[in-house]
């Protein structure tokens, strides 16, 4: 793998909980070197336990992988030395300084003498916690607990940095601050990021390439725009103001030319049309037509929600709900 230019390859990844619970379905993907890749899937999709047996934490059933040019199975103490691993839980000691938390972690990797303390200082003066580098941490905000968390994971100067769900929990700002870092992390220093997500957004801001994941398997790959740009034309979304049954929505709309993919989820219907300045009209003409009230309509160009909701059958919000 060191000659193909990926970081990360995995090849049939399967795996099963006690009780028969199936957490992987065969995932199969690759992560080109200097790259960030999203993972992205709801609760329970499988994005952290691939990422678990990619950091050498859980054995597939089937499968193989490598890491930074070595098998998970047959070297997985290179792999770890070639890896940072952020984890959804925090490994921060709370009851340990900013300072303290990176030097200790320096020496597990066997930084030593000045070259820890050096490499402590870079990490906090990158992270913006010199300030509070000799506080306790419990002191800490959600957002710095997790700066600290990604700064811990790059102490040893890993070839891979594995983020699984990074800013989960975080308010509106400090989410901002860490997709600033996480950018800043592939595009300026050539890092290998993995990340998984439940966000949308997320994946679509920072991901070069993204794998959905549902249900243990890999539905759709791609960077966002191909993503996107598979499925063609407009979506018009429409918010009726009562429950309809589908019948009666398909029957009022299928005189209206170029509609395709009709989804009804409770009172929001969503279409698929090749040009939706065109088609809007119609569309509406046609609901009221046979007595569907509309409360509200919009017309946007396909989403990663549009995309989640062609391969698998339901819209994310409702795969969350169900996870």
């Amino acid at each position: 793998m060191a000659e193909s230019g990926n970081a990360i390859e995995a090849h049939g990844l399967e795996k099963c909980y006690r009780g028969g619970t199936r957490a992987l379905g065969g995932i199969s993907f690759t992560v080109r070197k200097g790259s960030v890749f999203a993972l992205l899937g709801p609760n329970g999709a499988g994005k952290s336990t691939t990422v678990r047996i990619l950091a050498t934490l859980a054995r597939p059933d089937a499968g193989s992988a490598e890491v930074a040019g070595h098998d998970v199975l047959r070297a997985p103490d290179r792999v770890r030395r070639s890896i940072g691993y952020i984890s959804q839980k925090s490994a921060v000691d709370l009851e340990a300084t900013a300072a303290e938390n990176l030097r200790l972690q320096g020496q597990l990797h066997g930084l030593r003498g000045p070259a820890v303390r050096l490499r402590t200082e870079d990490l906090l003066g990158r992270f913006g916690l010199q300030d509070a580098a000799r506080r306790v941490t419990r002191t800490y905000s959600g957002g710095m607990l997790r700066r600290l968390d990604v700064a811990m994971g790059l102490v040893h100067r890993p070839a891979v940095l594995f983020l699984d769900e990074p800013t989960t929990g975080l308010d509106p700002e400090s989410r901002q601050e860490m997709w600033q870092e996480i950018r800043r992390l592939g595009q300026d220093e050539g890092l290998t990021v993995l990340l998984t997500t439940h966000y949308l957004e997320e994946a679509d801001a920072l991901a070069e390439r993204i794998a959905i994941v549902d249900r243990g398997r890999i539905v759709a790959s791609g960077t966002p725009d191909e993503l996107k740009s598979e499925l063609h034309g407009d979506t018009i979304r429409v918010e009726l103001k009562v429950p309809v049954a589908e019948d009666r929505v398909r029957r009022a709309l299928e005189g209206v030319p170029t509609l395709r993919d009709l989804r009804l989820d409770g009172r929001t219907l969503r279409l698929r049309v090749a040009r939706g300045e065109q088609a809007m009209p119609p569309v509406l003409a046609a609901l009221d037509g046979a007595g569907v009230a509309v409360a509200a309509a919009t017309l946007a160009r396909p989403s990663l929600d549009d995309v989640y909701l062609h391969h698998t059958g339901r819209t994310y919000a409702s795969a969350e709900e169900e996870s």
